[in-house]
């Protein structure tokens, strides 16, 4: 087969990785896109959600609405959107429900805003510096009686009073077994770090109803970069356990997420009871050319976890990290591992909708590459690894490629009689071995089938033995079994 498709190479490769499209390519993405199934298209494709929205926090469905609050560049309001849809907060009407005071208290930076449906009303919880100390951080609390927190009426309750007036930030509450926690970062007296994790259970949406309990102080490595710094938590009970992520030093290419672990029987107002990871969770990735994650929080969609959070899409910066207003938010789902530990991959650059391909006659095991070759496995704790694109082919149009997630430069190709993920080449050749034809699955039309766009008799299987390869299945039961792949 002659390819004159040169500028299809370019729309279908190298120009995937960059985001743009020209009409015809994009139009023949969106119909792609359709057919990817809804647990995977309800999660928004954009990224990012919402440009210059640091601290970003979603509310889980309240009647129907997910309303989102974060920081704004320039930390003087507190603003809140809503939608149906997660992907409708992206154009939809933000509100300023609270502005800071020309001069005084809290008349300095605002930052971080939460907003939290308790009892019936809502509630939001910010930090704010004053006017003539602006790093003088406490956190502060809004209250409104109204169905829709972007309706006016709110109030300001005053100030969240801790055990030491000192600089405060970044809180969050949670109910669990009947109980409300306060889970919040603040500089200890005694303690020289910038910043710790506290926990206390609640009196009222107000006030604290018991004495402040250190649950993590920044001391690893990745922890103490640029700043001593473990802030932003936000919650997550899942499979027998209460999980916290946090973030951890400066604001810039260095900041990252961490983990905390509790038992959900266990005392959390114990600090014996958790237990950090020894090792960040969700880190900057110069593939997918996401910088600093985090400050997160979660949201669903359905029954599938989403991960919120803020990241840059460049490494360098000028001046003050805090300053730089392209923190944006972002969305991704949540994994779990075999073990019930949540999985958070790697910060997923521009593009469609990330997908897993799990075999229909396996469907415990996914597909993923391991030095760059395709394979099925169980438990993939690289998450990165076993997420996929499923973009326009490179050989016009009705073809597919399958794009690696946590190395966009590299596509799904045939080499010999197996596959592996490699680099983009604008070549004859690299189209021809990297272009399929997705169709109804072999093995039932909830699955999907990857048929080689230059031999029509070869798909995409698994051999049984944990390779990826490709077959002629024939009418064989097993065998187009074997080719068949469920999307999640």
């Amino acid at each position: 087969m002659s390819l004159d498709r040169r500028s299809l190479f370019r729309a279908g490769g190298a120009l995937a990785v960059a985001g743009t499209l020209p009409a015809s390519a994009a139009a023949a993405s969106a119909r792609q896109q359709e057919r990817v199934p809804a647990q995977a298209a309800d999660l928004p494709t954009r990224n990012p959600l919402v440009e210059q929205r640091a601290d970003p926090f979603i509310t889980t469905p309240v009647d129907g609405m997910y309303y989102l609050t974060g920081s704004v560049p320039e930390y003087d309001r507190v603003v809140v959107r809503g939608a149906s849809t997660l992907d409708g907060l992206a154009t939809a009407r933000e509100r300023t429900i609270w502005r800071r005071p020309a001069s005084g208290r809290m008349g300095g930076y605002i930052w971080a805003p939460e907003l939290h449906r308790v009892d019936g009303r809502w509630y939001v919880y910010f930090a704010a510096g004053d006017s003539d100390e602006p790093f003088r951080i406490r956190t502060y609390v809004l209250e409104s009686d109204k169905a829709d927190p972007r309706e006016d009426g709110w109030v300001l309750k005053g100030q969240v009073v801790t055990a030491w007036d000192t600089f405060t930030l970044d809180a969050t509450t949670f109910e669990h077994r009947g109980k409300r926690y306060f889970l919040w970062a603040q500089s200890e007296p005694g303690i020289a770090t910038n910043s710790n994790l506290y926990i206390a259970e609640m009196a009222t949406p107000l006030e604290l109803g018991s004495a402040p309990v250190r649950i993590a102080v920044p001391t690893l490595p990745w922890e103490v970069q640029g700043f001593k710094v473990n802030e932003g938590p936000a919650v997550l009970v899942r499979n027998g356990r209460v999980f916290v992520t946090f973030s951890a030093s400066a604001t810039d290419a260095r900041y990252c997420m961490g983990l905390l672990t509790a038992d959900e029987n266990a005392n959390l107002l114990d600090a014996r009871s958790w237990t950090k990871s020894p090792n960040p969770v969700f880190t900057t990735n110069d593939a997918t050319r996401q910088y600093g994650p985090g400050h997160n929080s979660f949201t669903t969609v359905g029954d599938q976890d989403v991960l919120v959070y803020h990241a840059r899409d460049y490494r360098d910066i000028t001046g003050d990290p805090l300053f730089d207003p392209n923190r944006h938010t972002r969305v991704q789902k949540v994994h779990w591992n075999d073990d019930g530990t949540p999985g958070f991959g790697v910060p997923v650059g521009e593009g469609g909708p990330v997908v897993r391909l799990s075999p229909v006659d396996s469907p415990r095991l996914v597909v993923r590459h391991h030095d760059y070759r395709l394979r099925v496995d169980g438990d993939v704790r690289e998450l990165g690894d076993s997420q996929f694109r499923l973009v326009d082919g490179f050989l016009g149009a009705g073809t597919t490629a399958v794009q690696s997630v946590n190395f966009p430069d590299r596509y799904a190709r045939v080499d010999g009689a197996s596959l592996r993920v490699d680099p983009y080449e604008d070549s004859d050749a690299y189209g021809r071995t990297a272009s399929f034809v997705r169709v109804a699955g072999l093995a039932g039309r909830d699955g999907v089938s990857l048929r080689l766009a230059a031999d029509p008799a070869r798909y995409v299987a698994h051999d049984g033995v944990g390779r990826l390869v490709l077959t002629a299945p024939g009418n064989d039961r097993g065998a187009r079994e074997r080719a068949t792949f469920r999307l999640g």
